[in-house]
């Protein structure tokens, strides 16, 4: 995969975020369920694990559950009348089933919401400074030159109004300000949205280069899922609110079913006709 290239890295000495163990579970979520308006079940046992230092896919149509994982995971499940209502969420070997938003992200987690959500009446700078809220001036200061290090087209627009910038743009800027809280674990939900294929290469390029460089954590969910498995070090495969089907990211790009139904490819590489595509759910295994 290509890269942007001529950036300097932010490196593993002072690096944007610290360094941890590889391997070890740094979330862990075990048999969740998630209800909305004490009706509508979404997640339906879920479990999965995130490794230390590894990429984590997390895959699946629309309607799976994908988005509401994540909320579960950061918190943000009250906000739009949700709750965990069984099972538990584990971070760093802690319970943090019950706590709230804020203080996840005091403990290392970070999330980059579908759309970006930029402050799109400031500026880039003020952005960036913005996601540092929960650390003192003098850290923000050194972490804002990183982010400048690494994201350089960033760094020369930092007085421009984050609303005039590209897609792509506001995607690195969404990216930028979760790391300056210095997260363990990033969290990005659906990074390609509405980006040109070009941007998504570049924008899951430096997602790759801040996981290799810097030993971050990251779990991405998403629909491009052969882009996504090209950076991941393993995957999930979500259906109907639950996991059917894991494993590294490498066997999954060659899995049968996964070329037919999330690559696109057919057993011999060519379109379906709709005739076949009727009867998809038979003929998928892990249903």
């Amino acid at each position: 995969m290509s890269t942007a290239t001529g950036t300097p890295s932010p490196g593993t000495s002072g690096a944007l975020v610290p360094g941890g163990g590889p391997g070890a579970a740094l979330l862990s979520l075990n048999n969740v369920e998630v209800i909305y308006d004490d009706v509508i079940l979404v997640l339906r046992g879920l479990s999965l694990t995130v490794a230390e230092g590894q990429i984590v896919a997390l895959l699946g149509s629309n309607g799976a559950g994908k988005s509401t994982t994540l909320k579960a995971v950061s918190g943000l499940l009250p906000s739009e009348h949700g709750e965990v209502t069984d099972g538990t969420i584990s971070f760093r070997g802690e319970d943090i089933t019950r706590v709230d938003a804020a203080q996840r992200v005091t403990r290392g987690m970070s999330l980059c919401m579908e759309g970006r959500h930029v402050f799109e009446h400031l500026s880039v700078a003020e952005n960036l400074v913005a996601g540092a809220y929960t650390r003192s001036g003098k850290e923000s200061a050194e972490d804002l030159d990183k982010v400048y290090e690494f994201f350089p087209k960033l760094a020369d627009m930092r007085a421009r109004i984050a609303g005039y910038l590209s897609g792509g743009e506001q995607q690195m800027l969404a990216i930028g300000r979760a790391l300056m809280a210095r997260p363990t674990l990033l969290m990005l939900d659906e990074p390609s949205l509405g980006l040109a294929p070009l941007l998504v290469q570049e924008i899951f390029g430096y997602i790759k280069r801040l996981n290799t460089e810097t030993g971050l954590t990251v779990l991405v969910i998403e629909q491009n899922a052969r882009r996504a498995l090209e950076v991941a070090d393993h995957g999930y495969i979500m259906e109907q609110g639950r996991i059917v089907l894991e494993g590294p990211a490498a066997e999954l790009r060659e899995n049968p079913d996964v070329k037919e139904f999330y690559l696109g490819l057919g057993e011999e590489g060519g379109r379906k006709s709709y005739r076949d595509v009727k009867h998809y759910k038979r003929r998928k295994r892990w249903l």
